[in-house]
């Protein structure tokens, strides 16, 4: 699940993949498993409040305002639909757009102290809550609220609880790395791939005098949980030394025929340098399918 910080988006000490975690798990709660995007922007009071008189016509500053790009209908819900509109599908990032969310930064300090506590937490909750409006949730009576309402604390667990899970997983990439072969290169990289089932399945690169033999660490991975059954896919970890360990192409390809939109989380530096993408954004227009000639 991607999340793109638009052109007039103002800075923040919080990372996007924190934003982009939050929207993972909320579709992943709300069963949603395609690739998705949607745009996010953080201002201030006088720019959430133009927004909100431009297309609202209220003159007045809020915390937060979605603008879902899908149509609900009243308690219909993106999981209910058998599939999304084809006018949600945008062509130029490959995945399905949900919409735009305009936060109001000051508005959340200020709310974070009224309630006693941090900007994180208030960024998450007007953020989850944008998320859920995107997904055809609303709160319009107290039935809905309440659904909508637990539905955000279900999507921030989820959240918190992949915090623990990724760093298991980054870890068990780590280790992986140890039985790495690569006695042309000497380049050591581990990975390690979660299934949606909960297993996780390691590998590490294998090098042959022959280099074209040669099998990376995320392919070992995947084609050990491929040969046992294992399908499904949610987060990958990989780690090397000096150098951020992106996938290649190869592995990209390869990963993108079962998980296309699949949690990529790299590990380098002992550890020290973390970064985190999702694999349409590393390989946005990948070969999911063809028509045989003739047919």
């Amino acid at each position: 699940m991607r999340v793109i910080l638009s052109e007039d988006s103002q800075t923040s000490a919080v990372p996007l993949s924190f934003f982009e975690r939050i929207a993972q798990a909320a579709v992943l709660l709300e069963g949603l498993d395609k690739p998705m995007f949607l745009s996010l922007t953080l201002t201030d009071d006088a720019g959430i409040r133009a927004v909100n008189r431009q297309w609202r016509y209220q003159d007045t500053a809020t915390d937060v305002i979605s603008f879902p790009a899908i149509n609900f209908s009243p308690r219909d819900t993106a999981s209910l639909r058998q599939a999304l509109p084809a006018d949600a599908w945008d062509s130029d990032e490959s995945a399905h757009f949900l919409g735009d969310i305009v936060i109001s930064l000051p508005r959340a300090k200020s709310q974070a102290e009224e309630y006693g506590h941090g900007v994180e937490r208030e960024l998450s909750y007007l953020f989850v809550h944008g998320v859920m409006h995107l997904m055809g949730y609303d709160h319009q009576n107290p039935e809905d609220k309440i659904k909508m309402r637990d539905m955000e604390e279900k999507a921030l667990a989820g959240a918190a609880n992949m915090d623990n899970d990724d760093r298991a997983l980054v870890q068990a990439a780590w280790k992986a790395r140890e039985y790495a072969y690569t006695p042309y290169s000497n380049y050591k990289v581990g990975s390690a791939l979660r299934a949606k089932s909960g297993k996780i399945y390691t590998g590490c690169n294998i090098e042959n005098a022959a280099f074209g033999l040669t099998n990376c660490a995320e392919r070992t991975a995947l084609f050990k949980a491929i040969s046992v059954g294992d399908i499904e896919f949610d987060a990958i970890a990989i780690s090397a030394d000096a150098t951020p360990p992106w996938p290649c192409g190869a592995c990209r390809q390869a990963l993108s025929e079962f998980a296309p939109n699949i949690r990529v989380l790299i590990s380098w530096s002992d550890g020290k340098e973390n970064a985190e993408a999702t694999l349409d954004q590393l390989l946005p227009h990948s070969f999911l399918n063809f028509v045989e000639d003739g047919k």
